[in-house]
């Protein structure tokens, strides 16, 4: 979209803008930012060349998902861990993922990000911890295919320090020497970070959990983070088992554990932030550590309800992630608002997990987890982020609201999707991917990971 281009998305069906005004009456875009927002009946200050009429569409920001492992959409509902809890969920997965290559990685990120934009999703967090024997390239990876998918990114440099020889979970073949971490995070800092309203691609670091890395690449990590103004992320109180191995490794409890490294603050968000009690919640919130909430994940590994209305309550930002494809078996954005609206009301009730608190966490919540102010609502100077959403479908036939009925009749594709400016999906389809072929080279690529 040049400078002389001005759109005007007209009229929706609904609108949500995540803390913005009202925009009944729709949005103005011009050269990739929010340019004006309407209310009922208003029309454009100044004439549009374009104008995309969006009676039929249910409006809201891109939805922006904090938490995910694009690699693992290679071993969904794979059978030796469709039954299991986390811990041997991961023994069994890891000597599978260590054997992914380089064109298994594009695949598998192309894969989750087409599947994640087609769901309304316009930014993406991921979390990417594997990095075996040619694979020294991953990020390089991803930050490709993302800029081919003309999304948004924060790629963190995730990290395996403390293998099964030295006490930690996972396997020798999997962890990497703290300086070899430590020295790449710096590079792909310097060669891919972009700074300010409109990044594109940022990059985060992100030793992955208490029982596969060591304190010191901990502490290191959150050194090199204030030093080179970026943010941290990791694994915290997802499970039991990982709540009993820092009482048995460090003689401390997760939070406790997470304060001595140095990461308790507002560079932090965590994934998961299921098992904590009232005062971590507390300290958490004062903090302003951010949690990544993953509903189907919990859900699917039996691990626990996040405390989500209280974590937000007390403080900390709250954000929507999917987690990886192989404990949520998807990586669909809208989906798992779902989820969260309906996991988070079996703890708090349908009166305080409102349709509005359930999508706000996955816009504004979660723009505010990825340390953004740029995205995540519509309001003029932000950036033109959004996704439109048609109730056309069998599915919706004798709803009302039309808010509501996005998620309570459970819409799971997007038909249009921008990303600053720019329609990256059309009539529910990614311009320029040959979906088909994607399929077909994934799911062979899939089926030679798991048979070694």
């Amino acid at each position: 979209m040049n400078d002389r281009t001005r759109t005007w998305i007209r009229n929706p069906k609904a609108a949500f803008t995540a803390n913005g005004p009202d925009a009944s009456g729709g949005l103005v875009i011009s050269d990739g930012i929010i340019a004006e927002v309407l209310g009922a009946g208003q029309s454009p200050s100044q004439p549009c060349n374009e104008v995309f009429d969006a009676r039929d569409h249910v409006l809201t920001p891109g939805l922006i998902n904090t938490h995910h492992h694009f690699y693992q959409t290679l071993t969904r509902a794979w059978s030796p861990v469709a039954n299991t809890p986390l811990f041997p969920w991961l023994k069994n997965l890891y000597p599978v993922w260590a054997r992914l290559t380089p064109r298994d990685l594009e695949l598998a990120t192309t894969a989750a990000l087409a599947e994640l934009l087609l769901s309304g999703c316009t930014t993406a967090a991921d979390h990417h911890y594997l990095f075996p024997d040619g694979l020294e390239d991953a990020i390089d990876i991803q930050v490709n295919v993302v800029r081919k998918l003309g999304m948004r990114a924060m790629l963190t440099r995730g990290s395996m320090s403390l293998g099964e020889d030295d006490g930690g979970l996972p396997p020798q073949s999997t962890v990497q020497d703290p300086d070899v971490i430590l020295a790449d995070s710096e590079r792909l800092i310097d060669a891919y970070h972009e700074r300010g309203d409109g990044a594109v691609i940022q990059i985060g670091l992100a030793p992955c959990s208490p029982f596969s890395v060591t304190e010191q690449l901990m502490r290191d990590s959150a050194v090199m983070a204030e030093k080179l103004d970026v943010r941290l992320h990791t694994h915290l109180a997802e499970a039991l088992d990982e709540e009993e191995f820092c009482r048995e490794m460090f003689g401390l409890r997760t939070v406790d554990y997470l304060e001595s490294v140095g990461w308790l603050g507002p560079r932090t968000w965590l994934g998961h932030g299921i098992h904590l009690n009232d005062a971590e919640i507390t300290r958490l919130g004062a903090a302003g550590t951010a949690v990544a909430h993953c509903p189907s994940s919990n859900m699917r590994l039996a691990s626990g309800i996040a405390r989500a209305v209280e974590l937000e309550d007390a403080g900390s930002p709250v954000g929507i992630g999917v987690d990886g494809s192989a404990s949520n078996d998807a990586s669909n954005m809208i989906q798992e608002v779902r989820q969260a609206l309906y996991l988070q009301r079996l703890r708090y009730g349908a009166e305080t997990v409102t349709i509005e608190r359930a999508l706000g966490w996955a816009t504004a919540g979660s723009a505010s987890a990825l340390g953004r102010e740029d995205i995540g609502t519509l309001a003029p100077g932000k950036q033109a982020d959004l996704a439109l959403f048609r109730l056309d479908g069998l599915r919706f036939s004798g709803s009302h609201d039309p808010l509501a009925a996005m998620l309570l009749c459970g819409a799971d594709r997007a038909d249009r999707v921008m990303v600053g400016g720019q329609w990256r999906v059309i009539d529910g389809q990614i311009p320029g991917l040959d979906l088909e072929a994607l399929i077909a080279d994934h799911s062979a690529a899939a089926a030679r990971l798991v048979s070694g």
